[in-house]
């Protein structure tokens, strides 16, 4: 037997080490694969800390409390928002059957969180206590921070631990930690009153906190361990009880504000946090409305030292350029002690910040000031164009250069216009800029009253605006959006009559050829009369005098002739011995009664007038006549 005795104890340490193999294999086979899930911060903070943003609280939709409690316990992988990745086991025991569920905040209708504070985490972040008054612990061991492309390791980050629901009565939450000692990163109010739990542990490995007896609304507090690898979590209920985790490295956060006014109403911005590596976007942001911001943050909570690149552009839709704007940078960080630079005005578009230092919280803004423009715009008062064909040309002018920037010609009939205005032009701040109308088409702009007057949409603005007729002058500065509206008000209908007289020589004593205005010479006079008025003229009031100069005598032989222009003139028919008559007092005064003779060098003044009603002008067609006759040369 006592030969037998070795063999038998080889064969029950054979059989416990199969035991022991069976064992390891079957918590194996019970470790669940890694659970993909994400973190993600707040909407809005409600009554949260100013930092409310610089949380990633993990989502917990994924959670299995069978697994969890199971000896393999349940393996998360979490996608971190700078492309890190965070991953831990999570080994849940219970005194009661079961542990926890995850739950969407608010967990409780009297917990701050999700209430009156952090509120729209997305998904579920709060894992809650199944059975009421029991004691669930939640130990997280191998935690890890895998760190994204192009970054070579996690230097640090913390790993954070709060209270998802109500410490009061005899309950309590207590954390440990093999990673560094509890910080107090956050004190969260409560939905209504004052009460807040009692703490310990703070500057330690194990950080509690306690009801003491408190009942109803009481506040939470958060709390934070660097680079640990294990950290347990445990809560008590009297009632029930929560409990949540994030992560927090570093975090940046980036505004939007327009400075002063935009270009166009239309204007949006699109603003950014990029990998500077990658250029894929971390964060991003979009300005909506007409207001002037600042407009809601894109953050990014990151896991790792990342390098990022502030970017921002032109959203869709946009009527302006980037180019147009003076865009400025400027970050502050709350942690006073790093030695991360932060950019203070510096004028762009894109700006590589580099790399977070853990514990930074840093808030950058983008402002977008307008460059100078000025628009110039076209209006028609009571009545419309004088004619259809008038228009108008709208120049905007930097008279301290001498540089015309842009001429734009009015379009369109009547009242209406289908081009009105310059649009926005830049133009250079400092320098005396003028807008005038100048007359294109058929305008005379004797026919209309002008009157402009500019107003600018920058509302914090100390510049002068102008106003005046048809030209106005300004010194627009950074921010100013100026528009200039010209209004051009139709006078009555007006008759204007038009006289022109022109000369031709017709021969000379001398050089038959080549006629020169010698004495003996014959000159033709032709004087036109035409109405480029939008009024006819009355009926029998047209009356037309020529001034015979004393050197120059009537041809009596040739005559004077009426005749009809291009354009009808719409007066009775023209008969010479009705219409005309001459004078030989001085001026060519009245009385209208000599009868010339010959070459007569008494003649001092011819007088036509024309019966009937003068037609008035289209804009285009201007009723005439002319009136011609010869002189000698004395």
């Amino acid at each position: 037997m006592k030969g037998i005795a070795p063999l038998l104890g080889a064969r029950m340490v054979a059989a416990r080490l199969l035991a022991v193999l069976a064992a390891m294999l079957l918590a194996a086979l019970c470790a669940s694969p890694a659970k993909a899930a994400d973190c993600s911060a707040a909407s809005s903070a409600g009554t949260a800390p100013s930092s409310w943003q610089t949380y990633c609280w993990l989502d917990f939709s994924a959670y299995d409390d069978a697994q969890a409690r199971s000896a393999g316990g349940q393996n998360f992988s979490f996608a971190l928002s700078d492309g890190s990745v965070l991953s831990f086991n999570l080994r849940t025991t219970s005194t009661a059957a079961t542990g926890a569920d995850a739950r969407t905040a608010p967990s409780w209708s009297g917990a701050a969180v999700g209430n009156s504070a952090f509120l729209g985490i997305p998904g579920r972040p709060i894992l809650y206590m199944l059975n009421s008054g029991s004691r669930v612990q939640f130990n997280i061991s191998s935690i890890a921070v895998t760190p994204p492309p192009g970054v070579s390791t996690v230097t640090s980050y913390a790993f954070v631990v709060a209270d998802g629901e109500s410490t009061d009565n005899a309950e309590y939450l207590e954390y440990t930690t093999n990673g560094g000692t509890w910080q107090l990163l956050d004190e969260v109010p409560p939905i209504s009153g004052s009460q807040m739990p009692g703490y310990t542990g703070i500057g330690s490995s194990t950080f509690r906190e306690t009801g003491d007896g408190q009942s109803g609304r009481v506040g939470a507090y958060i709390v934070g361990s660097e680079n640990p690898t294990n950290v347990t979590a445990e809560m008590r209920g009297a009632g029930l009880q929560g409990i949540m985790f994030a992560v927090r490295f570093a975090s940046i956060s980036l505004v939007k504000q327009i400075g002063g006014a935009r270009v166009t109403p239309n204007d949006q911005f699109t603003f950014e946090i990029q990998s500077t590596s990658s250029g894929s976007v971390l964060a991003t942001g979009t300005t909506s409305g007409t207001g002037l911001g600042p407009f809601d943050a894109a953050v990014l909570t990151t896991a790792s030292g990342i390098p990022l690149t502030l970017t921002e552009r032109m959203a869709a839709g946009s009527s302006s350029d980037i180019s147009q704007y003076q865009s400025s940078l400027t970050c502050v960080n709350d942690n006073s002690g790093s030695s991360t630079v932060m950019p203070t005005n510096v004028v762009t578009t894109s700006y590589n910040f580099g790399s977070l230092q853990f514990g930074d919280t840093v808030a950058c803004t983008f402002t977008n000031t307008p460059y100078p423009h000025l628009t110039f715009t076209k209006a028609l008062g009571a009545g419309g164009r004088v004619f259809d064909t008038d228009q108008f040309g709208l120049r905007i002018r930097d008279r301290t250069i001498g540089t015309n920037l842009i001429q734009t010609d009015t379009e369109g009939t009547g009242s209406s216009f289908t081009v009105d205005s310059t649009g926005p032009t830049q133009v250079t701040a400092g320098n005396t800029i003028r807008a005038i109308e100048v007359a294109r088409g058929t305008t005379n702009l004797a026919n209309y009253t002008e009157a402009t007057i500019c107003t600018n949409a920058n509302a914090s603005s100390g510049t002068t605006m102008p106003s005046g007729g048809r030209r106005v002058d300004m010194v627009l500065q950074l921010g100013d959006v100026v528009t200039c509206i010209v209004t051009n008000t139709r006078d009555e209908q007006v008759v204007q009559l038009i006289v022109e007289k022109s000369s031709a020589i017709i021969s000379d004593p001398v050089d038959a050829s080549d006629p020169m205005a010698i004495p003996g010479a014959i000159v033709e006079y032709t004087v036109e009369v035409r109405n480029e008025g939008n009024s006819e003229v009355d009926m029998d009031t047209l009356d037309v005098l020529d001034i015979v100069p004393a050197e120059m005598a009537y041809d009596t032989a040739t005559g004077l002739t009426l005749s009809e222009g291009t354009t009808p003139s719409g007066l009775d028919t023209f008969d010479t011995a009705t219409m005309v008559s001459f004078s030989q007092s001085t001026d060519g005064a009245a009385p209208y009664d000599y009868v010339p003779a010959g070459f007569d060098t008494a003649l001092t003044g011819i007088r036509v007038m024309p019966t009937g009603t003068m037609a008035a002008s289209d804009g285009t067609n201007h009723p005439s006549f002319t009136v011609t006759y010869r002189m000698r040369i004395e």
